[in-house]
């Protein structure tokens, strides 16, 4: 009677994105992050949609106004106008954290390569956790989002006599943002992996890999930025040029600002590395000053996107501003004599509203820093665990962290500050242009730039506050391995 002998060894395989469970990848660090963006951007979308509703439905039964739909089409289209915008933020938010992801996969692409898996097999993959990642946070926000209105609508109704009873939350397009957010989530995933079409196999002797300043500044690699980049240039100065006929030129100029800031995003790679290196001068010579102003320019494409985010956020907000104080000031210019101060208390309630709605754009970029710097130092861990070895302490890691982040984050607020006078003003300009000004009602013509120095202030004070939250996460990350086992890590 033969003993069946069981093998005294198990052949034991390695988890990867075949093998682990389904949906394992959404451990992945960056994931949590890029939910947080999806939700983010749809919550934002479904309140602006109820509110929007809320606020039709308020000024249909007011007896004076009822009659006029014009401030109901006002409301919803900066309604559509915000949620677009959120939504915009938000792709090139994801698209860069997919893009940062990869650069992190690259070993592990590339292995799939060595075994037989195809680079668009590979893409397609990312592209489907995209999708997971868009649908699972726009549900989350489609949630959320509808809580948030409900507790809006109960403090509204509380508030505000002419109410309709029968007003309620399932609005016909209350979906229409998570539907879009999971798309463009998809779209923006897809987009960052693009870069899974160039590794090849033989990089799966390497770690992570970012592309240095020759293999990305190479002007064939960014014909559509500079296609989008003068194309939007274009628009921009026909808007302020039809603008002095007609307040129609402010569309001609939001296309153009639309065109130009996209071919800027997709080409920071080329326009962010000379102010980093500008701002680089200000931190000093010191060993972790120069080593944190060399990071930040060796790998331009890794700096690049974690400023993008934040120039966005920047711009945005000081873009509102700007135009709202220019139209403000116009304002009070063609009055004549003293102006009681309350004659523009609705107009600063109405820009107060704006500018918060216009932040959460902000928020959202702001994710995306903390979450690409994250995801860097730990692509970094073996070149951390070098600089330990060769002397280098704790405190000086966390010092040079906290400087990369400072140096990102200043450069981008001087970037998104300036791009956001400009867009400011062409929106003023452009929209103010041919209104009609006293004594003689002839058209204003050139409108000059009015700069609220409050929303600045509270702008450089949140650049302060984001630094140090950006970098609190990776400066723990990056002294809690031991230098042995850093230099061991892929």
């Amino acid at each position: 009677m033969s003993a069946v002998v069981e093998p005294l060894t198990r052949t034991i395989v390695p988890e990867s994105v075949a093998t682990a469970p389904r949906l394992a990848w959404l451990r992945d660090r960056g994931m949590g992050a890029s939910l947080l963006v999806a939700a983010l951007s749809a919550a934002f979308g479904v309140v602006l949609v109820e509110t929007t509703a809320f606020l039709g439905a308020v000024l249909q039964a007011d007896p004076y106004i009822g009659d006029s739909g014009t401030l109901a089409v006002v409301v919803g289209l900066l309604s559509v106008l915000l949620t677009a915008v959120a939504m915009y933020v938000a792709a090139i938010v994801t698209a860069n954290t997919f893009s940062t992801i990869i650069a992190g996969r690259t070993r592990q692409i590339a292995l799939m390569r060595l075994i037989g898996a195809t680079a668009r097999s590979q893409r397609a993959e990312v592209g489907r956790q995209g999708l997971v990642v868009g649908v699972i946070g726009a549900a989350l926000g489609l949630l959320a989002g509808i809580g948030i209105a409900a507790i809006g609508v109960q403090i509204g109704t509380s508030l505000i006599a002419n109410v309709p009873g029968d007003f309620t939350l399932a609005q016909p397009f209350v979906l229409l943002p998570a539907v879009g957010v999971a798309l463009t989530t998809w779209a923006a995933a897809w987009a960052g992996s693009r870069r899974v079409l160039t590794v090849t196999p033989l990089q799966a002797i390497g770690g992570s890999v970012e592309r240095t300043h020759d293999e990305v500044s190479r002007t064939s690699r960014h014909i559509g930025s500079w296609i989008l980049l003068v194309t939007g240039t274009l628009l921009l100065a026909a808007g302020v040029a039809v603008g002095l006929m007609h307040p129609i030129g402010v569309a001609v100029a939001f296309v153009g600002g639309l065109l130009s800031f996209t071919g800027l995003a997709l080409g920071s790679v080329l326009f962010m590395p000379p102010v980093l290196r500008l701002v680089g001068r200000m931190f000093g010579s010191s060993a972790t000053a120069r080593l944190a102003a060399e990071n930040a320019l060796r790998y331009p494409e890794r700096s690049s996107r974690m400023a993008i985010g934040v120039v966005m956020g920047v711009t945005l907000v000081t873009m509102f501003a700007v135009a709202l104080e220019s139209v403000k000031q116009m304002l009070i210019g063609q009055s004549e004599g003293s102006i009681p101060d309350e004659f523009f208390t609705p107009f600063d309630a109405f820009a107060g509203v704006m500018m918060v709605l216009v932040a959460v754009s902000a928020v959202i970029a702001a994710v995306g820093l903390v979450n690409l710097l994250t995801i860097g130092v730990v692509q970094r861990r073996r070149e951390l665990g070098l600089l330990r070895s060769i002397g280098l302490s704790n405190a000086q890691i966390r010092r040079m962290v906290l400087l990369e982040a400072t140096h990102i984050t200043v450069a981008a607020t001087l970037t998104g500050l300036v791009l956001g006078v400009v867009y400011g003003w062409i929106a003023a300009q452009s929209l103010l242009g041919s209104t009609p000004t006293l004594p003689d009602f002839e058209p204003a013509g050139l409108v000059a730039p009015h700069v609220p120095w409050l929303p600045v202030v509270i702008i450089v004070a949140a650049t302060a506050v984001l630094t140090l939250v950006a970098a609190a996460a990776p400066t723990r990350l990056a002294t809690r391995v031991a230098p042995v086992e850093a230099l061991a890590a892929d």
